[in-house]
C-alpha cells in the first residue's frame, strides 16, 4: 500500500507516555488511492498520529467497481515499517521485489515486512469482485528490527475468538488468549470485530495498551459514543475492558498496543529516524537501488515526490 499524496507532510511520532482512557472521535480525510480508488485516512490525524506502533490507516468502500478498474497502486517503495491488507470485500493482487505474487481474500491476512528496503504494487485482479471494501495499515518498527530482512506473509487461516453476538478474528497480536500467526516486533492487537444487532459485551484489554476502534460497517456505540463507517475512536490507556453495544449489525477494527516510546519521522512510504535516512531512501529508489523492482506490473513505477523545503526531523508524538 502506498501514501499517493504529491506533497506528503513530515509526520512526527512516538515518545509519548500512557493518557489514561479517553474518548476522541476521529474523522478521515478523503486521498486518492490509485487510479480509481478514494481512502478515508484515519492516520495519521491532526488530532491523533499512533496508535501503539500502528502509523497509518485507510478505510475505503465499499465501492462498486463492477465498470471500474479498482485498486490500481504501482511499484513503490517502502522501509522501517510493516503493511497490512484487510479486506471485506473483494481481492487485491500482491506483488513485490522478493517475487511473491499473492492474490489476499476477505479475512485473510497480507502482511509485509518492509524492513531495510522492499517495493510492491496492489492491483484489483482482472476480472475481479463487483464490491471492495477494506483497510490498509502500517505498523512501525522499532529500531531494533528496523533494518531486518524484508519478508511477505499470507495467512489464510486466522484464530477466532467468538461469544454471544460477537465474532472476533485476530489478525495481529492476542486477544483474548487467541494468537495471530502473523510476525509482531512490539506488543501489539488487530483484530476483526462481527457484531450482531443488539450485541453488548465486554472486551477485554490490556491497561498498558493503547486503543482504537475503527467503524468499517453498521451502528456501534464504543464505551457510550456512536462511532459510525469511516470514523475511529481513539481511547487511550489504562483500560482493562471496553463496553461495545452494536445497534445495528456491524463491523468493527479494534487497533491497540503499547504506547511507541521512539522518535521516528515518517514522509511518504519511508519510516527513519533522520531527515538523513529519508532523503537516502528517495534518492535510492530514484535510482533504482536497495529497493529491488517488482515484476508483472502493466505499468511504471511511481516517482517519489519532492522533499520539503523544511528539514525532516524526528520529534515526540504531538496533537
Amino acid at each position: 500500500m502506498s501514501n499517493l499524496d504529491l506533497k506528503p507532510a513530515p509526520t512526527r511520532c512516538g515518545g509519548e507516555a500512557g493518557t489514561g482512557p479517553v474518548k476522541e472521535l476521529l474523522t478521515g480525510r478523503q486521498v486518492p488511492l490509485g487510479e480509481s480508488t478514494v481512502v478515508r485516512r484515519l492516520l495519521p490525524n491532526l488530532g491523533r498520529r499512533m496508535v501503539g506502533a500502528w502509523c497509518f490507516v485507510d478505510h475505503y468502500g465499499p465501492d462498486d467497481i463492477a465498470d471500474e478498474p479498482g485498486m490500481q497502486v504501482p511499484p513503490h517503495p517502502h522501509m522501517g515499517l510493516q503493511t497490512v491488507s484487510w479486506l471485506h470485500q473483494g481481492e487485491v493482487l500482491h506483488r513485490d521485489s522478493l517475487g511473491s505474487l499473492q492474490t489476499v481474500r476477505p479475512y485473510e491476512l497480507g502482511l509485509m515486512t518492509s524492513g531495510r528496503a522492499i517495493s510492491h504494487s496492489e492491483e484489483s485482479p482482472r476480472p475481479h469482485a463487483r464490491y471492495l471494501h477494506g483497510a490498509q495499515l502500517w505498523v512501525a518498527l522499532p529500531d531494533a528490527h528496523r533494518h531486518t530482512d524484508p519478508a511477505f506473509e499470507h495467512h489464510a487461516d486466522l484464530p477466532v475468538v467468538t461469544a454471544p453476538g460477537l465474532r472476533a478474528t485476530v489478525i495481529l497480536g492476542t486477544l483474548d488468549s487467541a494468537a495471530s500467526p502473523g510476525t509482531t516486533y512490539t506488543p501489539l492487537v488487530g483484530a476483526d470485530l462481527a457484531l450482531t444487532a443488539g450485541a453488548d459485551l465486554r472486551l477485554p484489554l490490556e491497561p498498558g495498551f493503547e486503543y482504537a476502534v475503527l467503524s468499517m460497517t453498521g451502528s456501534v456505540d464504543v464505551d457510550g459514543v456512536r462511532v459510525e463507517p469511516g470514523s475511529m475512536l481513539y481511547l487511550g490507556t489504562d483500560r482493562r475492558e471496553l463496553p461495545v453495544l452494536a445497534r445495528t449489525d456491524a463491523a468493527v477494527l479494534l487497533l491497540g498496543g503499547q504506547p511507541f516510546e521512539e522518535h521516528l519521522v515518517m514522509w511518504w512510504n519511508f519510516i527513519g529516524r533522520t531527515g538523513e535516512e529519508i532523503s537516502q531512501a528517495r534518492a535510492d529508489w530514484m535510482a533504482g537501488a536497495r529497493f529491488g523492482e517488482v515484476h508483472g506490473y502493466a505499468g511504471d513505477r511511481l516517482s517519489a515526490p519532492a522533499l520539503p523545503a523544511t528539514p525532516l526531523k524526528a520529534r515526540g508524538r504531538v496533537r
